[in-house]
């Protein structure tokens, strides 16, 4: 009776678990198979859609795939040294601190973007500065519509999704952990690669799981801060609107899935293996 029970318990959760994952995830792969022949769907299996993505998407895949995981990594890397400072350095102002952090997730995204454009564009902040100061004589065109413009619109979007995980996962060290290092005789990096990064190894790899996820599939600020550059997200999105081709968008959406997972799991093994005492 009682096993019983507990399955009734765990029944909403995985109800919801199927109705919201399982179920649309096994619909997109299955729609994947199909084909679109003159705006029909044709539910005969074929894998032309996955052979469209790899040979003629390849290089768009590839280049989201990289600028996914630069920005992922730069971003938990700056997650992390945030969450240090705010954990062991800031004292009484870590909650100051983090409360900034989850007031930036208030702002509105485009806000963010456009907040960009005016700082990189041929006659914004960076640039005005730049040439006040004499250090240009012109302003610097390639800030702005460049792959580095996508990249750190991108990491300030995403930064708190980085912070938030790794700060919880810091906050479960306790400074008698540090202190007992440190009376052994460990310095500043044994202790951060023995102690704190190990024990934040969890956080550390959802952090950059939350942001590598965003940006892969992200088309906005490519579209809006990347001018002629071209993310798999942006060839995606018209495909389940003007161009119904909905199979070959899913093929696209599963492809970079799989990706996504691949380097996750590679990020996490890589930290695992730098955080071996």
């Amino acid at each position: 009776m009682e096993s019983r029970s507990n399955y009734w318990l765990v029944a909403p959760s995985a109800l919801i678990f199927v109705v919201l994952f399982i179920a649309p995830m096994t619909f997109f792969v299955v729609l994947s198979f199909w084909q679109v022949e003159y705006f029909e769907l044709s539910t005969e299996p074929t894998l032309a859609n996955y052979r469209d993505v790899f040979v003629n998407y390849w290089r768009v895949m590839g280049f989201t795939v990289a600028v996914a995981t630069a920005t992922a990594l730069l971003t938990t890397f700056l997650g992390f040294v945030f969450s240090f400072l705010a954990r062991f350095r800031a004292g009484q102002w870590a909650q100051a601190l983090l409360f900034i952090v989850l007031i930036t997730l208030f702002g509105g995204y485009l806000m963010k973007i456009y907040a960009w454009k005016t700082i990189l564009g041929n006659e914004g902040v960076l640039n005005s500065a730049l040439m006040a100061m004499g250090v240009i004589s012109s302003p610097i065109t390639s800030l702005l519509y460049s792959p580095q413009a996508v990249i750190i619109t991108l990491m300030h979007f995403s930064l708190p999704f980085a912070v938030l995980p790794i700060y919880a996962s810091m906050r479960g060290i306790s400074d008698a952990e540090v202190e007992a290092a440190r009376d052994l005789g460990a310095g500043r990096w044994p202790i951060l690669s023995t102690v704190i990064v190990p024990r934040c190894q969890s956080g550390i790899v959802a952090g950059f799981s939350f942001v590598f996820l965003m940006v892969g599939g992200d088309y906005v600020t490519p579209l809006l801060v990347g001018g002629k550059i071209t993310m798999i997200g942006n060839l995606i999105a018209p495909q389940f609107g003007a161009q119904f081709n909905w199979p070959l968008g899913a093929a696209m959406s599963l492809v970079m899935l799989l990706a996504a997972v691949v380097i996750i799991y590679l990020f996490r093994f890589l930290v695992a293996i730098g955080s071996r005492p």
